[in-house]
């Protein structure tokens, strides 16, 4: 296997089927939507990279020529402001479908807050494959309504929760997306969550301070809600006390 260094990221070639074939996330990614018996055509349309933790791999105003489908790891997704200012909107876990917006360039940066592997697609090029493939047209716009819904919230957990309720929030929906890397977000709770992001990358998306968080946190704990193993791993003790707390409802 041959690998090519662009911009700091590292291009893999493989035989065509490869990276579909062996593609942890295909079950639940949008690439699902294609037949096992087509999916040669999809892979012959990917680039698969690899992303060292900490490079950015979309550039918030650049060209938006790619889209981007997350099959490894995570990252964070953040806009710019005119004085460098940095703030968090999301969390891309693995079966994220990056590259969306209708834009002509990208409405946000994504950074790899762990190493990281994803599929590259010229849209293009994806654009005219979806012309023979209709359910995958209907999954994209399925994502792309998700992607609106996750946006409201974002902004209710600003505009209204507690530093509380934006944490157990976050814990809960961090949950939905773990389920020890085996299923997509809201398929199933994992008792164990792992935090791949720094408590400093948390408290920006939640807007709070590190020391909030960490208070928080540390008050979670003496209440036997959570259990902190590390720093990289929340295990929920009473899973149905922080979705009742992330609702309002405590």
């Amino acid at each position: 296997m041959t690998h090519i260094r662009v911009r700091s990221l590292v291009v893999e070639s493989a035989r065509p089927s490869e990276p579909c074939a062996a593609c942890d996330a295909r079950p639940f990614s949008v690439c699902n939507a294609i037949d096992q018996r087509d999916i040669e055509r999809l892979a012959a349309l990917a680039a698969s990279l690899t992303v060292e933790a900490g490079r950015t791999f979309i550039e918030e105003g650049d060209p938006a020529e790619h889209f981007f489908n997350v099959t490894a790891g995570t990252a964070k997704l953040f806009k710019l402001l005119p004085d460098g200012r940095r703030q968090i909107t999301g969390f891309a876990p693995m079966g994220t479908f990056l590259g969306l917006a209708v834009s002509s360039t990208y409405a946000f940066g994504a950074e790899a807050v762990e190493p990281m592997r994803i599929c590259r697609f010229s849209r293009f090029k994806l654009r005219a494959l979806l012309d023979d493939f209709p359910a995958m047209e209907k999954r994209l716009l399925e994502v792309a309504s998700n992607e609106l819904v996750a946006a409201q919230e974002q902004m209710l957990l600003l505009g209204r929760k507690t530093a509380r309720e934006r944490l157990a929030s976050f814990l809960v929906t961090r949950a939905a997306c773990t389920a020890n890397g085996a299923t997509p977000c809201g398929h199933r709770a994992a008792e164990k969550v792992t935090l791949p992001m720094t408590r400093s990358d948390i408290a920006d998306y939640l807007g709070l301070t590190i020391e909030t968080v960490s208070r928080t946190l540390t008050r979670f704990k003496t209440e036997r809600l959570i259990d902190i193993p590390s720093a990289s791993e929340i295990v929920m003790r009473d899973h149905a006390a922080l979705e009742s707390l992330a609702t309002g409802l405590h």
